[in-house]
């Protein structure tokens, strides 16, 4: 299972350009680049691929019943889909999250 930290780190590296790591744009100047993904669309791009990853375990699994392939290549594609969905939930658990701080905060 997928830990928040390693749900961070790949936050991080994804969000690297907006670090301020030097060669790297920073925050103001990656939103005036061209052709940059904005969150939509990087979220949708993930999303996208998650299901993708989904749709490869079952024609695995179904190839596997078949006997067509090795368990192994199962396995590896269940597993494989299994940390893309839990990188997206653990991703929209803090979005979840900061959406309900945002909504506690007094105005």
């Amino acid at each position: 299972m997928i830990s928040a930290l390693a749900a961070a780190k790949a936050y991080a590296a994804a969000q690297a350009q907006g670090s301020g790591l030097p060669g790297a744009p920073d925050a103001a100047d990656s939103a005036h680049v061209a052709g940059a993904p904005n969150f939509g669309e990087m979220l949708n791009g993930v999303l996208s691929d998650t299901i993708q990853q989904s749709r490869q375990a079952e024609s695995q699994i179904v190839a596997g019943v078949q006997g067509k392939t090795d368990l192994v290549n199962v396995v590896t594609a269940i597993s494989s889909a299994e940390t893309s969905l839990q990188t997206v939930m653990a991703v929209r658990d803090q979005v979840i999250a900061a959406y309900q701080q945002v909504m506690q905060m007094q105005i």
